[in-house]
């Protein structure tokens, strides 16, 4: 239980904040695994779709510090890695 006023807004705010976090982090898993069932079905045309919007959304993530500019530039190059792997 938050002993005053200040800490009992920062608790309210740190609920939301949390709930948005995780919608976006959650979303942006859920395009990362999109982007790795088409590499596994070799189908290169939707894997570049699904990489592109990947690669938006973690960069979204990353400017509202969700998740840390390292964490998403290594995400990123293994992906680009994968699906440079397909293309030869």
């Amino acid at each position: 239980m938050p002993n005053n006023l200040n800490a009992a807004k920062r608790q309210r705010q740190n609920v939301s904040r949390r709930l948005r976090n995780r919608t976006v982090k959650s979303s942006c898993k859920t395009a990362i695994k999109a982007f790795e069932v088409a590499l596994k079905d070799n189908n290169k045309e939707v894997a570049e779709e699904k990489f592109k919007l990947s690669v938006k959304m973690l960069d979204s993530a990353a400017g509202k510090g969700i998740f840390h500019k390292n964490t998403v530039a290594r995400k990123k190059s293994r992906m680009s890695a994968a699906l440079a792997g397909i293309n030869a």
